[in-house]
Order: C-alpha cells, then structure tokens, then sequence
C-alpha cells in the first residue's frame, strides 16, 4: 500500500490537542472508486454497475440484479426457478433488507410503540464455545440466526421486541444532545425456551456499494494497517478477523459483516440466502432446521439446491460490482475543513482512506484501482456502549470493523432515512460519532471540543463521501 501521509506535502490545523498534520485533498479522491465510479446522486446512487464492465458482465449484472431484487416463493409454486422460501425466513429476497441496493433501517416506531417485525435488522444467536470450524456455536433450538417469519404451516420461531432508552450528554460549548439506547427481546417463542447463555447480536444491512473492491485489497495492506496502529502505540490497535470461507475451503482474513466476519462476496452472498431467506445453494445445501423444530424439517423444499451455480454466480457479481458514487462538493469550505477536522481528530487512523487494488481474477477491472473506502477493514474495541459481548471468530464482545464511509451522504436519498451504525441507533452521523468509544475514545472527545460550527463542518464532509 502506497503511504498516505507524504511529509513534503501535509499542511496542518489546531485542535484542542494542538497542532495536527493534514495530508492535502488528492484530486483522485473524486472518483473514489477508481475507473469503477459512477455518477448518479438520486434514488439509483447505489444500485448502478461498475462503469468499467463489458457486455457480457453487464447482461450477468441484469440477471443478478433481477435475483436479488425479486421475492423468493414457498414451494411447490409455478415458478421453479424462484421457488424454495424458507421454510423459516427473515426477508422474502436480498432486496428486502438492502432497500434500493441501500442500508437497511430499524422497525418504524408509531405513538412510542414499535410498529412492525424488523426485517433488516437479523439477530444472531449463539451460546458460549466455538464451531468446529472457530465460529459462534448455535443455540440449541434456535440455531445461528433468528428467523421472525415462516411459510405456512411452520411456526415463525418467534418475534423481536425493541425498546429504546434515551440517554443525555453535552460537548464542551454546553449544547445537549441525546442519544438512543436499544433493548432487544425475542418473544413468542415456537420452539421453547433459549439457552439460559444465549448471547444476541443485531446485525442491520448495509449498503452494497463498492463490495468488489473492498475484496480486491490486498491482505498484505490490510494486516500493514494493523502493524502501523501497533506501532503507532496509541489507543487505536485494529486486529484482522480469520473466518472460515466455504468456497475457498480455508481461513481467510475477514473483510465483510459488521465483525468481519466473512471473507468473500461469494460466501457472503450464498450465507445470506440460506440464512435471511432459506435458500439452499451449492455450498450451503441444507436450511438450518433444528431438532426440535419438526414443521421445518418436514416442510417442502424447492429442489436441491435451491439456486444453481449459475444463478448464484451473477448474483455474486452482481453484488460485487454495484458501483460506488463519486465524490460530492469536494471543494465546498465546509467540507474541506471537515476533511480537516476529520485527519485532526484522528478519525483516519482506522477510517483508512487510500488503497490501490491488488491483481482481482473473478473480475480483473477491480484491479489496480487508487480507491478511498475509508476503512481498514480491521476489528477495534468500539468501547462497552456498542457491545454486544458475543464473541464472532477473533471478534471480542466489544469489537466491530471499521465500516467503509464511501456513499455515507446518499443514504438519505437512496433509503429515505438517517440511521446509521450496527443496528441502526444512531439517527444522524453526528450521533453514529458519538456512539464511538473504546479505542475510538480519544477520537470522541476531539469532536465533543469541537464549536457547533466544525461540528456541522465534519458532517458536511462524512456526507461528501
């Protein structure tokens, strides 16, 4: 990886800490994507293909596109090619939960109650141990995941009861701000009690932009970044999550999912179709029906598997060449002295701007491509506000990787809303920063000292991105 900060060229700001170096604005950092960027603001922001895709890759991108948007149906149906939903499920189809190839958002809560069934919000469950492959052990009953839905004639295995509490700070000018705290409950329970150590983790979907390219980094770049912050000695000390990918058949280092917990596309996309909707793939053949729950395990399958090796494969690319937007207002003051705010603060030692992309064979137009994703793609302790406690692999109760910022600004006009983080508490960037704690903690109480005016200056750049 190319060093970012270039000593002939940084120029500096102040802070309360004092006097920070600040690398200059690189012009590439308006096609953040590299030649993959596109250049679409509104609704499609995050649905469109990499810009530098053939013909042939452009008709499997329509094929994948019209599989993960369309809703999977229980069988026996009319319909052989869509048909295998279930027989426990979460969504009706990938686009379910990542609404217009966007983020997903918490249930919508009406008079202070909660007003329907998450949908893209899934909670995993486990009990205290490892698989035998170093992932969380199952809950008994329940298994890895939990599905709020069936097809008919099985039992949903149960539903999920939300409760915020609303907690008070204040930065350092006087000014309040409140911040929302969940609760989460599993109730109405089909198939009898949880295991008295069942541990819960929310996970919400996030936005598929840029996936490809996050894959294309090289390991060697990533495992540099966590060798840096350790020799940095600061607080800030990423480590790289090891997971077990199904399709490469090894360990690989974790770069997908809120802990990391993924290694590739591919896995990630056939995981999330037997996980959220009960799709069985090649590599994932069986839905995970447990002992006890016999409706599932006698209710009608739609073939074996349930999507091909063909479909599955533009699915994958599909999911891997959703391009990323370009840059917005890269010039604006306001945002040039939140990029400024933002290098001060920090925020740059895990939020990793730059990388140049490793040779990438599936798909060799993600290669070699200067792109600003903004991670590090590394585990950090987030501090005991953000903790789930549920260990996942090498991710600790406290850990969760750095999400890439790219496309940050264009929720709200991709999804309609501004909730942002693991589970979607935060309700604007601002609160997403103050959520931060842990290793991030130095880095919070740069921006608490920050006036209302910088404040709303390092917004307006995380909204740039």
């Amino acid at each position: 990886m190319k060093r970012f900060l270039l000593p002939t060229l940084i120029a500096s700001t102040t802070l309360a800490a004092g006097t920070v170096l600040i690398p200059p604005f690189d012009p590439a950092e308006r096609l953040p994507g590299g030649e993959t960027t596109v250049f679409e603001t509104g609704r499609n922001a995050f649905a469109l293909p990499a810009a530098n895709l053939d013909d042939r890759q452009l008709r499997d991108f329509t094929v994948g596109n019209a599989f993960f948007r369309g809703n999977w149906v229980e069988a026996p149906a009319s319909t052989a090619a869509r048909d295998g939903l279930g027989p426990h499920f979460i969504a009706r189809s990938c686009g379910a939960c990542h609404g217009e190839d966007g983020r997903g958002a918490p249930p919508a809560f009406e008079n202070g109650l909660q007003a329907e069934q998450p949908v893209a919000l899934l909670f995993r469950l486990s009990i205290p141990g490892n698989s035998p492959r170093g992932g969380p052990r199952p809950e008994p009953r329940y298994g890895e995941q939990f599905n709020n839905n069936a097809i008919s004639g099985v039992q949903p295995e149960g539903q999920v009861r939300i409760r915020y509490e609303e907690i008070d700070g204040y930065f350092a000018d006087g000014e309040r701000y409140t911040l929302l705290k969940p609760h989460y409950m599993l109730s109405d329970l089909a198939y009898g009690p949880l295991h008295p150590q069942t541990m819960i983790s929310p996970r919400i979907a996030p936005q598929m932009t840029g996936l490809g390219l996050l894959e294309a980094i090289r390991e060697s770049d990533i495992l540099a970044n966590a060798r840096a912050q350790a020799a940095a000695g600061g607080s800030v000390r990423g480590k790289p999550n090891r997971v077990w990918d199904a399709f490469q058949q090894r360990l690989v280092i974790g770069r997908f999912g809120w802990k990391a917990n993924t290694g590739s596309i591919a896995h990630q996309t056939a995981a999330a179709f037997n996980g959220d909707i009960g799709i069985t793939s090649p590599h994932f053949p069986n839905e995970d029906c447990r002992p006890t729950q016999t409706d599932c395990r006698k209710a009608p399958r739609g073939g074996k598997p349930e999507i091909g090796h063909r479909l599955l494969d533009q699915v994958i690319l599909y999911s891997r060449t959703q391009a990323v937007p370009a840059m917005r207002q890269p010039d604006n003051p306001q945002v040039r002295r939140g990029r400024e705010l933002f290098h001060a603060a920090q925020c740059a030692t895990c939020h990793t701007p730059r990388y140049v992309t490793g040779e990438f064979k599936a798909l060799p137009q993600l290669g070699k491509q200067t792109i600003y994703p903004y991670t590090d793609l590394l585990l950090h302790d987030m501090g005991e506000g953000l903790a789930d406690n549920r260990p996942d692999h090498l991710a600790r109760g406290r850990d969760w990787k750095t999400p890439p910022l790219w496309g940050l600004g264009l929720v709200p006009v991709v999804n309609g809303h501004t909730r942002y983080l693991h589970d979607g508490r935060a309700r604007n960037l601002l609160e997403a920063v103050l959520w931060h704690g842990g290793e991030a903690e130095p880095a919070k109480q740069q921006v608490l000292k920050l006036s209302k005016q910088d404040r709303e200056n390092l917004v307006q750049f995380l909204q740039s991105l």
